[in-house]
């Protein structure tokens, strides 16, 4: 018997994927701290896997993802509640190439999901950047200078190549 309703056919996949996944479950000995002290701030895009992509596992890393990789008020809150409780001493601002966020103006993003969906989204913000890297500069300023984060908190910045997998540091 199942515990899933029929109602759930369109998560079907994902009752099948956790069967699975329980099967194997090796996690129960963790915390919620960072093992490794790092925490990544890095984009919502499926094709970035952020443990494999710095060699680390389950438990190791804080991963804080959005649309566009992008500080937030809210990243800065998670933040400041991984660096307090959670054993984070450094964070990567991970952003990455062929970024839907980074192809097209707030107004285009707006233009397209109301003329595609008839949703008008202009109260939201998007957060959309036309230049990747001063974008970037701008996030790991707001997060180096947000007054209620420790002053020795180490921040750098990489941008991810979605095609190689290569991770290169963001040089100021």
């Amino acid at each position: 018997m199942s515990k899933h309703s029929s109602s759930d056919s369109a998560f079907a996949d994902i009752w099948a994927g956790n069967e699975h996944f329980v099967r194997d479950f090796s996690y129960a000995g963790l915390t919620g701290s960072a093992a490794k002290g790092l925490a990544i701030v890095t984009c919502m895009d499926s094709r970035i896997a952020p443990l494999g992509v710095v060699g680390m596992n389950p438990g190791d890393v804080k991963i804080l993802r959005n649309a566009g990789a992008r500080v937030t008020d809210d990243v800065l809150r998670t933040l400041v509640l991984a660096t307090y409780l959670l054993n984070v001493n450094r964070v990567l601002v991970m952003p990455h190439t062929e970024c839907r966020m980074a192809g097209a103006t707030e107004d285009q993003i707006h233009e397209h999901i109301d003329s595609e969906y008839g949703v008008d989204t202009r109260s939201l913000e998007f957060r959309t950047v036309l230049d990747q890297r001063e974008a970037l500069r701008r996030d790991l300023d707001r997060i180096k200078s947000y007054p209620y984060l420790a002053k020795g908190l180490n921040v750098c910045g990489a941008i991810y190549d979605v095609r190689t997998g290569l991770l290169t540091p963001f040089e100021d």
